[in-house]
């Protein structure tokens, strides 16, 4: 009987090694586990912020275009104001191009910031180029010297005004 007896303590310690290592196996299992699942949550969002920074370079390299056609679009309407009534034909042309250009930007999220005379002064969107003596409120825009623009609701070129003293 000793020699069941010995059997039998060799099995119970060969099981409870058999458990020990079923459970370390276990644990193990699991920190990989949590360790696949990390690394794939940090490469999804190495993805998403790639694709931002993506997206704006992109945004960047096109504000410089659009910077760059506001001044085109500023000789349009230059050119559009001294042709003479005679050429209406042609006058008529020039504003149709104009148009098209204008449409683009309006596409690539450019507009044109609207600011009638008479409304105050706001530093958000204008740059007062000049201060006159006025019979107007001060701080009221007098004339409108140059357009500004939105693009993509950020200020890409401020209204330049005359405004009141």
């Amino acid at each position: 009987m000793p020699k069941e007896n010995n059997k039998k303590k060799e099995l119970k310690k060969d099981k409870a090694l058999a458990e020990n290592t079923v459970e370390e196996l276990k644990k193990e299992r699991d920190e990989y586990l949590e360790g696949w699942k990390r690394a794939k949550a940090d490469l999804i969002n190495y993805k998403n912020e790639e694709t931002a920074r993506s997206k704006e370079m992109i945004r960047f390299a096109e504000e410089g275009i659009i910077r760059d056609m506001i001044a085109v679009l500023d000789s349009f309407d230059l050119c559009i104001s001294s042709l003479d009534k005679e050429k209406e034909s042609f006058t008529k042309g020039i504003r149709m191009i104009r148009t098209q250009i204008e449409d683009v930007f309006k596409k690539r999220g450019l507009e044109k910031i609207d600011t009638p005379t008479g409304k105050p002064f706001n530093p958000s969107f204008h740059e007062a180029i000049s201060v006159i003596d006025s019979d107007k409120p001060a701080g009221e825009v007098i004339e409108e010297v140059e357009k500004g623009y939105l693009w993509n609701g950020k200020v890409l070129r401020p209204v330049r005004v005359v405004v009141a003293k």
